[in-house]
C-alpha cells in the first residue's frame, strides 16, 4: 500500500490549447478498471465519507476546484485541494475520504484499480478506525 500523495501529470499546450495525459501503469499506479466523475455538487455537500478495503483511487479536478480530507491508518488528517486539471491526488486503501468545498464548475473525476464492489466499502468512520486499529 503507498502513501496518500499528490501526483502530477504531463500537460502540453500551444496555440491551440492544452492537453493532460494520464495513463494507466504509468502515470498511476494500477491499471485502470473503472472511472466516474462528480459534477453539479453544492459547496455545502460533502461526498465521499468511507473508505476501501481493496480500490485504489486517483483523484482528477478537471475542472474547478474541491477539496479533499483524508485519514489514514496512521488516523493523522490531511487536506489536500485540488484546484489543476493537470495533478492529481493518489488515495491507496483504507483511506476514509472526504470530498468537499466544490466549485460551481467542479467537474471532479475519480480512476479506480477496482470494480465497484459494495462490500469492501467502510461507510461508518468508527467501524474505519476500529478496523484500522486492528490490521
Amino acid at each position: 500500500m503507498g502513501e496518500v500523495n499528490k501526483v502530477f501529470f504531463k500537460e502540453y499546450g500551444d496555440e491551440r490549447g492544452n492537453l493532460v495525459v494520464v495513463e494507466g501503469e504509468i502515470d498511476i499506479p494500477f491499471t485502470i478498471k473503472r472511472l466516474f466523475y462528480i459534477f453539479n455538487s453544492d459547496s455545502e455537500v460533502v461526498r465521499g465519507q468511507h473508505a476501501n478495503r481493496k480500490s485504489e483511487f486517483i483523484l482528477i479536478n478537471i475542472a474547478g476546484s474541491c477539496k479533499i480530507k483524508v485519514i489514514g491508518s496512521d488516523e493523522e488528517e490531511q487536506i489536500f485541494v485540488l484546484d489543476q486539471p493537470h495533478e492529481g491526488l493518489y488515495l491507496p486503501t483504507m483511506v476514509w475520504k472526504d470530498m468537499y468545498d466544490f466549485s460551481p464548475d467542479s467537474l471532479l473525476l475519480v480512476l479506480s484499480n477496482e470494480h465497484y464492489e459494495p462490500d469492501e466499502y467502510i461507510r461508518n468512520y468508527t467501524d474505519f478506525i476500529n478496523e484500522v486499529r486492528h490490521e
